[in-house]
């Protein structure tokens, strides 16, 4: 009996893994124009980090987690609470005033695998810590919008208030007294979730439960003076920077640390799954995990489900896959010639390859097309005697000439164009 991966993880081979760098590639350049710095975190962490962060309530922790249950350890299911942790171990405010970070890897949560949500599924993850102003909200779903750009990916961007521990609590009393109305009506998890955190039910995704939470009251009609100021200039300060939004009053998180804006970036190409990013303010979460009294904001992108928009968008497809030029000899010596002129060529940092086994050139041909190679060199027994060869460019089929040396074609290959 074959061995195959397990429910919900999911190989990512060669033919995709250029498309996950892309995404990668281009989150770092534009992270790094908004001046972030990159942190890598650890797969294991102590259980109850997530349980103080996340909330022991909530379907993560009480369901979802792959928990070593006799070491008390996470594998981890999100990145917002271990990106906490080491910015509290290592005292990183002390360092910068206010903290732009950002990391990329793989999180776990045992649920059931669908189109674009896995058991194992990556994140980029992006946090600003040590600010409260409402500029830096907008600044951070600016730079998501601008990544989603530079990918050619179309989203809309819808967002919310959450309010603060100031105002929340008479909303929550509202919206319980509300949700109390209609509890025969929805469905079992909405029932167990209105006695400890009403306001999951609004983002409850079974049609019946829509409906009838549709005329719920709005947190952001009930909003404290603070929290509505904060959310007006967010509102300004995205309509300055000329990026365009929808407020979403059913808009919740998932998680018991998130304070006013909350956002999610959202697509129709995915079905169910139609958040490609989400995030929101948690200015409470490192005071919770025994930090200071420190403000943030963050989003995690879920890469899974941006190669998926990208698949199906036939672009990118395979990109940085493919190679600088595949060396077709033809003959013992030509064969000698192209093997230690592709290791040279290696060396100065281009992308070689070539058939070993001594094909036919049309074979040889069809190797190049399949390793994606920009350039082909085509040397025979005449043309290593004569010391010139045949350099094909593969996207136009343009041929020509050049002297046979490893310094030659290199000058072909930095040229780029006949």
């Amino acid at each position: 009996m074959k061995i195959k991966a397990l429910n919900g993880f999911k190989d990512v081979l060669p033919d995709e893994v250029g498309l996950w760098r892309e995404v990668e590639n281009q989150a770092r350049e534009v992270f790094r124009t908004f001046h972030f710095s990159e942190i890598r975190l650890p797969i294991l962490e102590k259980t109850d980090l997530f349980a103080r962060s996340i909330g022991a309530d909530t379907d993560i922790v009480e369901k979802e987690m792959y928990t070593f249950v006799d070491k008390q350890v996470t594998m981890r299911p999100e990145a917002t609470a271990s990106l906490m942790r080491a910015y509290i171990q290592h005292s990183l405010h002390t360092q910068k005033p206010v903290q732009r970070l950002f990391t990329i890897g793989p999180m776990f949560r045992h649920e059931r695998p669908q189109k674009g949500r896995l058991r194992q599924f990556h994140q980029i993850d992006v946090e600003i810590l040590g600010s409260a102003n409402p500029r830096v909200d907008a600044e951070l779903m600016a730079m998501a919008a601008q990544l989603f750009d530079r990918l050619g990916i179309s989203v809309s961007l819808e967002m919310n208030s959450l309010g603060c521990p100031a105002c929340r609590p008479a909303y929550r009393k509202l919206l319980l007294e509300f949700i109390e109305s209609r509890i025969d009506k929805l469905c079992d998890d909405c029932k167990r979730r209105s006695t400890r955190n009403p306001l999951r039910v609004l983002d409850c995704k079974k049609p019946a439960c829509r409906q009838e939470v549709e005329s719920a009251p709005s947190i952001i009609e009930h909003l404290c003076q603070e929290c509505s100021e904060h959310f007006s200039v967010v509102q300004q300060s995205l309509d300055s920077l000329g990026v365009s939004y929808q407020l979403n009053k059913f808009m919740v998180r998932g998680l018991d640390y998130y304070v006013r804006t909350t956002f999610e970036f959202i697509t129709d190409q995915l079905g169910a799954q139609s958040a490609v990013c989400a995030g929101g303010r948690y200015d409470g979460l490192i005071e919770l995990l025994g930090g200071g009294k420190i403000p943030g904001i963050g989003f995690a992108m879920g890469i899974e489900r941006l190669v998926l928009l990208l698949q199906q968008k036939n672009e990118l497809k395979g990109a940085g896959n493919g190679i600088d030029l595949f060396l077709a000899g033809l003959g013992d010596g030509a064969s000698d010639f192209c093997y230690q002129a592709m290791h040279e060529l290696r060396t100065l940092g281009f992308s070689a390859d070539m058939d070993l086994e001594s094909r036919s050139l049309k074979s040889q041909m069809k190797q190049a097309d399949k390793a994606a190679a920009s350039y082909t060199l085509i040397v025979g027994d005449q043309e290593l005697e004569a010391g010139k060869a045949t350099i094909r460019n593969m996207a136009t089929k343009e041929q020509k000439e050049i002297t046979l040396s490893s310094q030659a074609i290199a000058t072909e290959l930095e040229g780029g164009q006949y």
